[in-house]
């Protein structure tokens, strides 16, 4: 009687491994730009607001696939439209080698983005293989694929250095396809997994009117359209701001996006345990904290005293900046599997459905915020214009969260109760 049971456990462990590092790889790709743009955007004279888009053109169309490759997967099953997905980018991530032009880059970036959609796929196949009462560890420790982005900047900056940025895409593409090979052959299938389903993708987005559904797109929109944006931009923050050599800048940069990706399995055994609820008011007021200290730009200021006038400074270095940052980057691998325990909770039937609504608007984030941090740059010629803009739109969700569920449920004290969101 125990022998089958074993088996199962096997394949699903077997399964959430192998697609943590399948979807490791495709964040790793996807993530590219943050680093081989800085070389790209001084080859081609590209400005602040073009260097954004061109490093969130591949999270544009990681985004956009992930409603449809969510709806396949309950259809079809994670394990052939993963193949098919990582399979699908490597002729890209190659080509992007051999462009010269900027709008080559564009292009070709919206084919290695579809890497980024892998989210969608890994998520619901991973849950389905465990029970309800452990399916936010299994969601977080697959998303904490998104250490990807910290894997990036250790491997491209000295393939970079050393090679030259070219040979970056093709290490990537070759081992994206040792990956493919990888998923397939330690990954399993399961029919009784599969959702029979006809719903198009019309249907789907339907499910924004759900006020519900909206909330967590937006919360989801912070702690992983955030976290993907900050980690596309802030190698060449360190390089403008403080004057790092690339190398230097990128591993400082993973100080950020490394716990951010990590420690989302440990984000999803603590909404396991405390809810979901709790788990994301206190990210969304460690967020708070942080871009609020994060927002403070470089001051030079000087002041008439008795003794003639003194000039002060006011500012982070780089030190404590990185610190603040590391600890943004805790509460947001912490918040991404919270917002997820959300949908488990109380969308059990249709994961993979609303997992791609809310992932294809934490995606649409990370797409739009790179852009803006450039047209704040090139506006107000601040860098820190960047982090004013989070925290503004944390205040949206501090007041919104507020409004909607902790005006209803003791979020602290002995007799705080666990919360389930009603309407």
């Amino acid at each position: 009687m125990n022998a089958p049971a074993v088996a199962i456990d096997r394949k699903a462990w077997s399964v959430l491994i192998v697609s943590t590092l399948a979807f490791t790889v495709c964040f790793m790709v996807w993530m590219m730009f943050g680093v081989i743009g800085i070389p790209i955007k001084k080859q081609l004279g590209l400005s602040a607001t073009e260097f954004g888009l061109l490093t969130a053109m591949p999270v544009l169309t990681g985004s956009l696939i992930r409603v449809p490759l969510g709806i396949w997967t309950d259809r079809y099953g994670g394990r052939i439209v993963m193949t098919i997905l990582m399979a699908i980018t490597v002729p890209a991530i190659w080509l992007m080698a051999y462009a010269t032009a900027y709008w080559h880059f564009l292009v070709i970036g919206l084919f290695v983005g579809l890497a980024g959609g892998s989210f969608s796929v890994g998520t619901p196949y991973v849950a389905r293989w465990f029970p309800k009462s452990r399916q936010g560890m299994a969601m977080g420790v697959y998303g904490a694929g998104n250490s990807g982005s910290a894997v990036n900047k250790f491997v491209a900056p000295a393939l970079l250095v050393a090679f030259g940025w070219t040979m970056v895409p093709q290490v990537y593409a070759a081992i994206m396809a040792g990956t493919v090979l990888l998923f397939w052959f330690f990954s399993h299938s399961d029919p009784k997994h599969l959702v029979p389903s006809n719903v198009k993708f019309s249907e789907q987005l339907k499910l924004l009117k759900d006020p519900k559904v909206l909330k967590y797109c937006q919360y989801y929109s912070i702690v992983f359209g955030g976290y993907v944006a900050l980690a596309l931009w802030m190698v060449q923050y360190y390089v403008g701001e403080y004057g790092l050599d690339i190398r230097v800048a990128a591993l400082l940069a993973a100080c950020f996006s490394l716990p951010g990706g990590v420690l989302r399995a440990i984000g999803g055994v603590l909404s396991d345990k405390y809810g979901a609820h709790k788990v994301t008011w206190w990210v969304m007021w460690v967020s708070w904290i942080c871009l609020f200290l994060l927002s403070y730009p470089q001051t030079e200021f000087t002041v008439a005293t008795i003794d003639g006038p003194k000039t002060f400074f006011i500012g982070l270095n780089v030190y404590a900046f990185t610190a603040i940052m590391a600890v943004l980057g805790v509460a947001w691998a912490f918040g991404k599997a919270s917002v997820f325990k959300y949908i488990s909770d109380d969308y059990p039937q249709n994961i993979g459905a609303i997992s791609g609504i809310v992932g294809l608007a934490g995606g649409l984030g990370g797409f739009i915020l790179p852009i803006l941090f450039g047209a704040l740059l090139d506006f107000t010629g601040i860098r820190s214009s960047a982090f004013m803009f989070m925290y503004g739109v944390v205040w949206v969700s501090l007041i919104w969260m507020y409004w909607t569920e902790v005006r209803k449920t003791e979020v602290m004290g002995r007799n705080a109760t666990e919360f389930h969101l009603a309407g």
